[in-house]
């Protein structure tokens, strides 16, 4: 754990209302984000964080609750997001319950929170809220974004959305369109939440939302040797959490359930269906090859949610990028494990990217007009 310095954390009201794909707007727009590192004079080295499905703007640092950021291992003085050299932020997307305009936040037409009537998102609008928060603090152009699961789809849409405004992308064990296998676990969470609302017990369908989506997060291979068939009870015929994975399963929902809303799971979970950066763009070889930024492509060898081929896709078809693997075992979580393995493959890409991609602004940023902070 690293002291970070020039730590700011803050929730921005931004322009509404913020017209949604969907057609409906939201009358209010504010967005919890927060940063670590300075702002350089002109205003060029910023990266962009972007979350996955249940996470939050605080990726590093110790929290309230004592536990570290989710990237903390990665971002401070001399790691693979200098805060000697860049500045981080991170925001917490609309749709989720850590501080942005969600579900939780009241109906100005009701006076009551949103609940299961909040208007359903896109990964574009997430984007789009994102540019608009970054407008807010004065900020025109991103040097990098990145980001893992979901988060790697919304870096997808900003080389798409924003091609004149961001340098390079680094998009990790995500999706370009979301698969029918993807969709279908995230129907089946769903499902599980729906049940546990119709049973009168929202808490026990949330926990097993979460244990779906842990076996598509993790890989046999891991459970094998973490697990094997060791029990947590003495009574190998108790057949209520006999088996140390069932134990394991029942913790993490146990803490997603403390932390989490079921009306954020279902918004965000849709929205990541929904995910496709073809439509409206033609083929997804026609919309990948409109991607000009230099990219980098991060698969993970043992994932099963977003395995290394689709990884590797993508990297064929965006013309400039190239693809590094995490060896793990620990499937798709290894984008917020492997921190070893992902300090080296970030840091030899900014450095080999970033000196060029300065130059050649150079004369754009001398003559720019910065907005106000």
């Amino acid at each position: 754990m690293s002291a970070l310095s020039h730590h700011h954390s803050a929730i921005a009201t931004l322009p509404a209302p913020f017209v949604l794909e969907c057609g409906r707007s939201l009358a209010e727009l504010r967005i919890a984000y927060q940063s670590w590192g300075k702002l350089s004079a002109s205003r060029d080295n910023v990266i962009l964080l972007c979350h996955a499905l249940t996470g939050s703007a605080a990726a590093a640092g110790i929290g309230p609750d004592g536990r570290a950021g989710w990237w903390d291992d990665l971002i401070g003085p001399g790691r693979a997001l200098d805060t000697n050299r860049y500045q981080i932020i991170c925001s917490n997307i609309i749709g989720s319950c850590y501080g942005s305009t969600g579900p939780g936040s009241i109906n100005p037409d009701t006076g009551v929170p949103y609940g299961n009537d909040f208007p359903q998102l896109t990964i574009r609008d997430m984007v789009r809220a994102q540019r608009l928060l970054l407008n807010h603090v004065g900020i025109r152009r991103v040097h990098c974004v990145v980001g893992g699961s979901m988060g790697g789809m919304q870096i997808l849409e900003w080389g798409l959305l924003f091609p004149d405004d961001v340098d390079l992308l680094i998009p990790i064990a995500t999706a370009a369109q979301h698969s029918p296998w993807a969709v279908g676990f995230n129907a089946i969470a769903r499902e599980a939440i729906a049940l546990g609302a119709a049973a009168g017990d929202v808490s026990a369908g949330l926990r097993l939302a979460r244990k779906v989506a842990m076996m598509t997060y993790r890989g046999s291979q891991e459970f094998a040797e973490r697990f094997g068939r060791k029990r947590s009870s003495n009574h190998p015929l108790h057949l209520d959490e006999t088996f140390a994975v069932e134990s394991w399963l029942e913790h993490h929902g146990q803490q997603l359930a403390q932390r989490f809303t079921p009306e954020s799971f279902n918004v965000i979970t849709r929205a990541m269906d929904q995910h496709d950066v073809a439509l409206g763009r033609g083929t997804l070889r026609g919309a990948l090859g409109l991607i000009s930024q230099p990219t980098l492509c991060i698969g993970i060898s043992s994932d099963v949610l977003y395995p290394p081929h689709e990884q590797q896709q993508i990297a064929q078809l965006i013309p400039n990028a190239r693809y590094a693997e995490l060896g793990s075992p620990f499937g798709h979580d290894a984008f917020l494990i492997e921190f070893a393995q992902l300090q080296n493959i970030i840091e030899d890409f900014l450095r080999l990217n970033s000196a060029n991609v300065c130059q050649s602004h150079t004369t754009t940023l001398s003559t720019t007009t910065t907005l106000p902070a």
